[in-house]
Parts: C-alpha cells; structure tokens; sequence
C-alpha cells in the first residue's frame, strides 16, 4: 500500500475520502487489513506529510483510529480527547490540517460506552476532570428521553450511547460557530464535516 502523495491527497473529492474511511472499517471488522511496510512510509513521510481526513476522537484505548479505519502513516490527523469535544487549541489543530497540510474532511467520531459521557450523564466530579465533563453536559440536557431522572444516568447504556451520539452532532456544530476558516472552508467545499459513532462491542462505524 503506498503511502499518499500531495497529488494523490489533491485528487481526492470528499466522498471518495468518506468511501475510503468506511471501506477501512469493513476491512478492519473483516480482519482484513492492507499489507502495509510501515517503516517504509515511516521513512517516506519524514519530509512531508498529507494526511487526507482529520479525526476528533476519544482517548477511550478501544478506539485507535488508524487501526480501526485501517490506514496507514501519513493518512490521518488524529486529535483524540476524552469525550471528542472541541475547544480553542483543537479548533486550531483542525486549522492547520485543512487550511495549511491540505486535510479534506473532518471527522467527529464518538463511541458506545464512553467513558467521559457516562461521568458527564452522572455529575462526576474529580479535579480538573469536573470542568472537562461540562463541556459535554450540553449532550445530556440535549436528550429528552427517558424523563425519568433515575435512567438518565451511566447505568442506562442506550441513554449514554444517545448522549454520546448527540455529542458528536453538537461538536460538529461547534466546529462550525467557533472556526471562521473551518466554517469558510466548508462553505465554500473544500472540506466537508461528517460525524461517526464506533461500537466498541464489534468495531463497526457508522456515519451519521
């Protein structure tokens, strides 16, 4: 597998790029990954990178985005952190992967069972984690079944996978109100923004 050129990355449409993310999933649920001679593109992206699509994912260790998608060195941006929001310095990060190295597409991806959406779902509080689990309170107040304050907690899993889900689509959202030049770019379609749920139970995405 060849690792991606700039005029292979500038040839790219997004679709193609989206195509080439949900085929790596098949492939990565099939266990059948490409033959890739990783040092090689080790040694081919030491003067220049084009990675094709940035990812804004969770730390959570179940989701490691090349491996999941099956990609290789060079492909990917990787912005991983606990629960995939988006703030100043991460909006900068997806910056310069568009704006500047060329990135097409700007992939939010959530997870089942995440581990930061079920502290946020129950008020956790712990040191400086508390102020990071606000940031994704907004997804849970979002979610209006069930009523009952008793489900809407970390031991009802289909309510954490729903806030989960609609934390992803808020990022999105968010991506859009707080970068000019994100928001500029997907106008104007050089990038596209697309959002994605990995279950952690059979290592499938699926694209909202």
């Amino acid at each position: 597998m060849k690792t991606i050129s700039r005029e292979a990355q500038m040839a790219l449409t997004q679709q193609q790029i989206i195509s080439m993310l949900k085929e790596g999933n098949e492939r990565f649920v099939a266990n059948q990954k490409l033959n890739r001679n990783l040092q090689q593109q080790v040694n081919e992206t030491s003067s220049g990178q084009f990675p094709f699509a940035a990812v804004l994912s969770c730390i959570d260790s179940r989701v490691p985005v090349e491996t999941i998608f099956d990609q290789g060195i060079g492909d990917l941006f990787s912005i991983r952190i606990a629960g995939n929001f988006v703030n100043d310095d991460i909006l900068g990060s997806m910056e310069f992967a568009c704006k500047l190295a060329g990135s097409k597409v700007v992939l939010v991806l959530g997870h089942t069972s995440c581990g930061a959406v079920k502290g946020a779902c129950d008020g956790a509080e712990l040191g400086k984690l508390t102020g990071m689990l606000d940031k994704i309170k907004p997804a849970v107040e979002a979610v209006e079944e069930p009523e009952d304050a008793s489900e809407r907690t970390s031991g009802n899993l289909n309510f954490v996978n729903e806030v989960a889900r609609k934390n992803v689509e808020l990022t999105i959202e968010a991506i859009r109100k707080g970068s000019e030049v994100l928001s500029e770019m997907e106008e104007t379609g050089a990038i596209e923004l697309v959002g994605a749920m990995y279950d952690v139970s059979t290592g499938k995405v699926t694209f909202l």
